[in-house]
C-alpha cells in the first residue's frame, strides 16, 4: 500500500552521469533525475541492442528532453567498453558542471544464444560491456567523488544474473559480477560517504521487446523503475551493498543468504557430506552476512 510522504526529493546542484541515457530505462532515469533538479550527463553511443552501429541524435533528444522542460543536460557519445573514451564521460560531467557527484552505470547490450552456440567474442563483448564499462567509469569517478567525500553510484545487475535465464551465460555471469564488484566497492567507500547499490530491474525496453508479449511489455514501462533508482541516488539514502528489485511499481530488496549448514568432526569424507546432503542444503534457518570475514569468522566458530 503507497504511503503519503512528507518529503520531496531534490538533486539541486547534484550532477549525474547516466551511462546508456539515450532509450529506455537509461532514459527515464534521466529524465528523472533532471525534472528534480540534477545537472545530467546524457551518455550513449547510439547503438543498435548488439552493440553495432551509432548514432548520436538518441543522446541529443534526450537532452533536448531535459531542456525543454528547463532542466540541465548535456550529451556525451563515448562508449563505456573502452577505458580512455569511460574516463571521458566523466571529464565531459566535470567540464560542463565541474563535478559529478551520481554515476548511475545503466549501459548494456544483449548477445544473446545457447553456450554452445555462442562464440567467445560475444561472450567477452558483454563482460566488456556491462562488466568492464561499469568499472572504468565508476573507476575514473571514484577519485572525484572520494576527494569531495560524498557519492552515489548504482550498478545495473538483473535477475538474469541473479536467477539465471536460458540463452544468456554471457549476460548472467556478467550482471552478477557487478553484485560481486559492489559488495567490495561498498567497504572501501563507506568512510568516504559513497554508497553503492545495484538494481534490477524489469522493465520493457528494446532489451526486451522481443522475450515478452507485448501486452506484457506495455505494462513494464520504463519510468516505474526509475523511483528506485532516484532513491538510492539522493541524499537521502544512506544504504549500500545491497541488491534492489523494482519493475511495474514493485520495489524489494534481494540478498544471500547462508544456511547453518552441518559440522563433521575429524576429516569429512566424501561419504559424510552425501549422508549429510540434505541438511548441509537446508536454508530454514539462514545468515546474511555483510562481509566475507564474517562468514568465515562463523565458519571457523565451531
Amino acid at each position: 500500500m503507497p504511503g503519503d510522504s512528507a518529503m520531496t526529493i531534490r538533486f539541486d546542484n547534484r550532477v549525474a552521469i547516466v551511462t546508456g541515457a539515450g532509450n529506455g530505462l537509461g532514459r527515464a532515469h534521466a529524465l528523472l533525475l533532471a525534472s528534480r533538479g540534477a545537472k545530467v550527463v546524457v551518455n550513449d553511443p547510439g547503438g543498435a541492442r548488439d552493440g553495432r552501429g551509432g548514432d548520436s541524435a538518441v543522446a541529443d533528444k534526450v537532452v533536448a528532453e531535459i531542456k525543454a522542460a528547463g532542466g540541465q543536460a548535456v550529451a556525451n557519445y563515448d562508449s563505456v567498453a573502452e577505458q580512455k573514451a569511460a574516463a571521458n564521460i566523466v571529464k565531459t560531467a566535470v567540464d560542463a558542471f565541474g563535478t559529478v557527484d551520481i554515476v548511475v552505470n545503466n549501459a548494456g547490450i544483449l548477445r544473446d544464444k545457447s553456450f554452445p552456440n555462442m562464440s567467445m567474442d560475444d561472450f567477452l563483448l558483454i563482460l566488456q560491456v556491462h562488466l568492464m564499462g561499469s568499472v572504468y567509469v565508476t573507476h575514473a569517478a571514484w577519485p572525484i567523488l572520494r576527494e569531495k567525500a560524498y557519492g552515489r553510484i548504482v550498478l545495473t545487475s538483473s535477475s538474469s544474473g541473479l536467477y539465471g535465464n536460458f540463452g544468456q551465460t554471457n549476460y548472467s555471469a556478467a550482471k552478477l559480477s557487478l553484485v560481486g564488484f559492489m559488495n567490495t566497492l561498498r567497504l572501501e567507500g563507506q568512510k568516504y560517504n559513497i554508497l553503492v547499490n545495484s538494481l534490477a530491474p524489469v522493465a520493457g525496453t528494446r532489451m526486451t521487446e522481443d522475450l515478452m508479449p507485448a501486452e506484457l511489455i506495455a505494462r513494464m514501462k520504463p519510468e516505474l523503475v526509475s523511483p528506485m533508482v532516484a532513491y538510492l541516488c539522493s541524499e537521502a539514502c544512506t544504504r549500500s551493498g545491497e541488491i534492489w528489485a523494482a519493475g511495474v511499481g514493485y520495489f524489494s530488496r534481494v540478498e544471500f543468504r547462508e544456511g547453518p549448514g552441518v559440522r563433521v568432526a575429524g576429516q569429512p569424507t566424501i561419504e559424510d557430506v552425501a549422508a549429510n546432503i540434505d541438511k548441509i542444503a537446508d536454508l530454514t534457518t539462514s545468515t546474511a552476512y555483510r562481509t566475507a570475514n564474517e562468514e568465515s569468522q562463523a565458519v571457523l566458530a565451531g
